[in-house]
């Protein structure tokens, strides 16, 4: 029989586990902590060395884990992922600028439509702040898109944003994204947050053109849960792996929640002056 090679995760948390013999090298800093009953994971890629390892670009990634959450605790989630949220926003000094919100995927296919989904959530202000009118004064500028994938539009969806950044005075993106991970139990129960941009369809070796600061030209953050896992099954009388991917039978239902709970939590942070009840109602 053939020996299965090493799952292929779009974790950190798991990356640093699967790549470095559950060793963390001079380069690598964990830590976790509990805020509000949620598990919370640092991981920093510090070197070249480490990057290598790990196989994750040198940043931030910060992960919550989340369960079968009540609505109640969805929005307490929502609510920690909006601080994390803006502390990278101020790390790169972004407060007040405006911000381009990209929900990348194929909504067609379940697995793959959280971004999309989640885009769909976020309240769109640019066309208002731009106006100047003082109506809007209280509002943060974020323009939102779903730029659909490859095979739809012909186009990456790096160069789709791209082109929106630089004709829009765009000083930062949030990518929102379907992840895969290499353990099942973190199917739709983790979120990563990092501002080391995206690679769309890298857990699935489906590689599209990235999208980070060296692609598009600003700041890149980007948000994603796993929807799906590596599958190596392995038929008796064949000794070669076939490569598969396995997903939860009600990804529908773990793919709408966690689009709720991101698209909350963006706009959270993207309009710290408004509360949850009032982007709802404007959102209505």
């Amino acid at each position: 029989m053939s020996t299965n090679p090493t799952p292929r995760t779009d974790l950190a948390l798991e990356a640093v586990n699967l790549h470095t013999d559950n060793s963390i090298t001079d380069g690598i800093t964990q830590r976790q902590y509990e805020e509000n009953g949620f598990k919370i994971t640092h991981v920093d890629i510090k070197t070249d060395e480490a990057q290598k390892k790990s196989g994750k670009k040198i940043g931030e990634y910060i992960t919550v884990e989340i369960d079968d959450l009540s609505l109640s605790d969805a929005d307490t989630a929502a609510a920690i992922i909006s601080e994390k949220l803006a502390e990278f926003l101020n790390k790169h000094n972004l407060c007040g600028k405006t911000v381009l919100v990209g929900g990348i995927g194929n909504r067609e296919i379940t697995p793959d439509a959280l971004g999309p989904m989640c885009a769909d959530g976020v309240l769109a202000t640019k066309h208002a702040t731009d106006s100047k009118n003082s109506v809007f004064e209280s509002f943060g500028s974020v323009a939102v898109i779903a730029p659909g994938v490859l095979a739809q539009t012909g186009l990456e969806a790096s160069e789709i944003i791209k082109g929106i950044v630089k004709s829009n005075n765009i000083a930062a993106v949030i990518a929102v994204d379907a992840l895969a991970a290499s353990s099942v139990s973190r199917l739709g129960k983790t979120i990563q947050i990092t501002d080391t941009g995206i690679s769309p369809g890298s857990g699935v070796q489906n590689s599209r053109k990235e999208i980070s600061s060296d692609t598009v030209g600003v700041p890149v953050i980007a948000l994603g849960v796993p929807t799906v896992a590596d599958a190596y099954i392995t038929a008796s009388e064949d000794t070669d792996s076939v490569k598969m991917f396995i997903t939860p039978r009600d990804i529908d239902e773990v793919v709408k929640k966690n689009a709720r709970i991101l698209s909350l939590a963006v706009n959270l942070a993207l309009q710290p002056n408004f509360t949850k009840d009032d982007i709802a109602a404007m959102m209505s």
